[in-house]
C-alpha cells in the first residue's frame, strides 16, 4: 500500500483552502488535515470536502508538509511554532504577501532548513472556506524567497508540488519582494478601498448614484470587498514601501488634478497615451 503524504494546512481561507483542493486532485495519497481558531472555518472546510480531518497544533509533528495560511502579522509566530514540533523531514511554507519579516524572524531557528518562503500571486476578493477554487493557481507565479537557505531535498519535492499544481516559478531577495509587491498589489488594494469610500460617502447625499456604476467601477472597486482582516496587518508589516509607493501615487493624482484645473488637455492626453503602455508590459506578463 501506498504510504500516505500527510498534509496539514493551517487558515482554511481562500489560498489555504485552494492549495488543499488542488493536493487533492493532483496527490492521491494526499491526506488533508485543516487547522484554523475558527471552528466554523473548520466544520464548513469538512463539509465542502476541502479537509479530510481537523486537526491541533498539538499534533503538527505527523504532518509531512505543512501549509501556513494566516494573516501576516500572525504567520512569524505560528511558523516559530510549528517549526519546533515538526520532524526533520517535514516541509513548511507560508503563502504570505509580505517576505522580509518572516525571513528576518526564521534566518536562525534550528530548522530553517526545512522552511520555503513563498507568495503564490493569486486570488481573489472573497475569503473564507467556502471562497476556495481548484486551480487557483494555475499558470499563476509563485515567488520564493532565500531559497538557498532552505535544504535542497526539501526544495526538490517543493518545486514539484508547485509544478504539479501548475504554478509558475520566480525567484527574489525578500526586499525586493516587498517593494515590488508594494507597487503591484497593496498600492491597488488601497486604491481600490479609497474609490470605495469616496463613492460611499458621496452616496450619501445621492442616493442614485451606485445605479450608474458601470463596469468599469466594479472592476475598479472590486479589491475592496478584500478581507481588511488580512490586508491591515500587510500594510502594517509593508508599511515603509507601501507609504513609498502611495507618496508616488498621490503625487501622479495631484499632477493630473493640475493639468484638469488648468485646462491643459493636451498634457492630460499625453499622460494617459504614455501611461497606455501598460497594455504591452501586460500581454508580455
Amino acid at each position: 500500500m501506498e504510504k500516505k503524504e500527510v498534509f496539514f494546512i493551517i487558515g482554511l481561507g481562500l489560498i489555504g483552502g485552494s492549495f488543499a483542493l488542488d493536493i487533492k486532485t493532483k496527490r492521491e495519497n494526499a491526506v488533508i488535515y485543516g487547522v484554523d481558531n475558527d471552528e466554523q472555518h473548520l466544520h464548513k472546510a469538512l463539509d465542502l470536502g476541502i479537509i479530510d480531518h481537523k486537526a491541533t497544533f498539538e499534533d503538527i509533528a505527523l504532518a509531512d508538509w505543512i501549509i501556513v495560511a494566516v494573516p501576516v502579522d500572525k504567520t512569524v509566530v505560528v511558523l516559530n511554532d510549528v517549526l519546533g514540533k515538526i520532524h526533520n523531514n517535514a516541509i513548511v511554507f507560508d503563502v504570505g504577501s509580505t517576505k522580509f519579516e518572516i525571513c528576518e524572524a526564521l534566518k536562525s531557528h534550528d530548522k530553517r532548513r526545512n522552511f520555503i518562503a513563498t507568495h503564490p500571486i493569486a486570488g481573489t476578493e472573497f475569503s473564507g472556506p467556502e471562497a476556495a477554487l481548484t486551480n487557483l493557481f494555475l499558470e499563476k507565479t509563485n515567488i520564493i524567497c532565500e531559497v538557498e537557505k532552505t535544504a535542497f531535498v526539501f526544495q526538490e519535492k517543493a518545486l514539484q508540488l508547485f509544478k504539479d499544481i501548475g504554478m509558475r516559478i520566480r525567484y527574489m531577495d525578500p526586499l525586493s519582494h516587498d517593494k515590488h509587491i508594494a507597487y503591484m498589489s497593496h498600492l491597488s488594494h488601497i486604491s481600490s478601498f479609497m474609490l470605495g469610500k469616496t463613492v460611499i460617502e458621496e452616496e450619501k447625499n445621492q442616493r442614485d448614484i451606485f445605479d450608474m456604476a458601470g463596469s468599469g467601477f466594479e472592476s475598479t472597486v472590486r479589491l475592496a470587498k478584500s478581507s481588511p482582516a488580512m490586508w491591515t496587518p500587510i500594510f502594517k508589516q509593508n508599511k515603509e514601501q507601501v507609504v513609498k509607493a502611495l507618496s508616488e501615487y498621490i503625487a501622479n493624482l495631484e499632477s493630473f488634478k493640475t493639468l484638469l484645473e488648468e485646462e491643459r488637455l493636451e498634457d492630460i492626453y499625453t499622460t494617459m497615451q504614455e501611461t497606455n503602455r501598460i497594455k504591452e508590459i501586460l500581454i508580455k506578463k
